[in-house]
């Protein structure tokens, strides 16, 4: 489904994080919708490096790129080497998805350097080919806030806080060339299972289900709610991106709030299977955000953003996926 009238054939188009979960399937909407559009994928595929909490330091996986037929690059966004690789290029759109996107990490150098300086040197190249800019930047920006609209940022992580400096340094190329950050809020369907712990719970309660076992909430999950976006609206939101009427920072979420509860009724419902949930300890009370519901006025104002799926739409589109991933 083509989700505006920009012609990306014989365009030429970049996406960093590119074999990571919305970076690939970035890939695959123009190589199904666009077949002479060329399409480069940078990014750090994954090692055996972790952090100091365990996990891994890159998701991007050859996997998600199955069936891909454009360019591949592997690279750091934080090598200047790698960075020149990018500048023989002459791309029209640059699609940023390459992120420490783990919120657990504590290494506040390393997440500052990786999204917030590396952007600047990607914006730079940008305004030098005259370049659209559209960025994932995050919910996480809100942090503490109970209203979740465009000034109320209050991060109470590094990663936070490092996507809401992206925002500021974004804003200082707004009259150069066209930049859209997007704030997504909770994304999940295909293509996310190689974020491992980082993945989002619609998949890994789905699994647990599948396992046999029973899905393990948190205590008080009726009333722990998040906006849950289905990954085609990501890329809806992206695509409508590199046309705004202005350039801005804008959410990307339903504007409706469900609760984990909520997740694994339809889980069971879709899979159909009736099974006693077990509720443990939260042992992240006071870290992390309980709400968040998406402003999505202006991004339908400004991006003619208006998401298709519900929860159980979603998950209903996910469902074949998650089986697949158990099998």
């Amino acid at each position: 489904m083509k989700y505006n009238d920009i012609d990306f054939n014989d365009k030429c188009v970049l996406i960093t994080g590119g074999a990571g979960f919305i970076g690939s399937n970035l890939a695959f909407y123009f190589q199904e919708n666009f077949p002479t559009c060329k399409v480069v994928v940078f990014d750090k595929f994954r090692n055996e490096e972790t952090f100091s909490n365990g996990n891994l330091k890159s998701f991007g996986h050859f996997q998600n790129l199955l069936g891909f037929r454009g360019e591949v690059i592997s690279g750091d966004i934080n090598s200047s080497e790698d960075i020149k690789k990018l500048e023989t290029y002459k791309f029209d759109y640059i699609f940023h998805e390459a992120a420490i996107s783990d919120t657990t990490v504590s290494d506040q150098a390393l997440m500052i350097q990786t999204n917030v300086n590396a952007f600047k040197s990607l914006l730079d190249m940008a305004v030098k080919m005259n370049a659209s800019m559209v960025y994932a930047s995050s919910a996480a920006t809100y942090g503490d806030s109970d209203i979740f609209s465009i000034g109320y940022e209050k991060p109470n992580n590094v990663y936070g806080f490092s996507k809401l400096m992206m925002d500021n340094v974004a804003k200082k190329y707004m009259d150069k060339i066209s930049v859209v950050g997007l704030r997504y809020f909770n994304v999940y369907g295909q293509r996310e299972f190689f974020k491992n712990k980082t993945s989002s719970m619609v998949l890994q309660f789905g699994l647990q289900l599948l396992r046999g076992e029973s899905a393990k909430l948190f205590e008080g999950s009726d009333k722990i709610k998040r906006d849950f976006i289905y990954v085609e609206d990501v890329i809806q939101a992206n695509i409508k991106a590199c046309k705004p009427k202005k350039s801005g920072i804008y959410n990307v979420g339903t504007g409706k709030a469900r609760s984990f509860q909520d997740i694994v009724d339809i889980l069971k419902t879709e899979l159909d299977i009736q099974r006693e949930d077990v509720y443990i300890p939260n042992p992240f009370v006071g870290q992390y955000q309980f709400f968040t519901q998406a402003d999505i006025s202006t991004s339908c104002e400004f991006l003619d953003y208006a998401p298709r799926f519900e929860l159980e739409e979603g998950i209903k589109s996910y469902i074949e996926d998650i089986k697949k991933i158990h099998g």
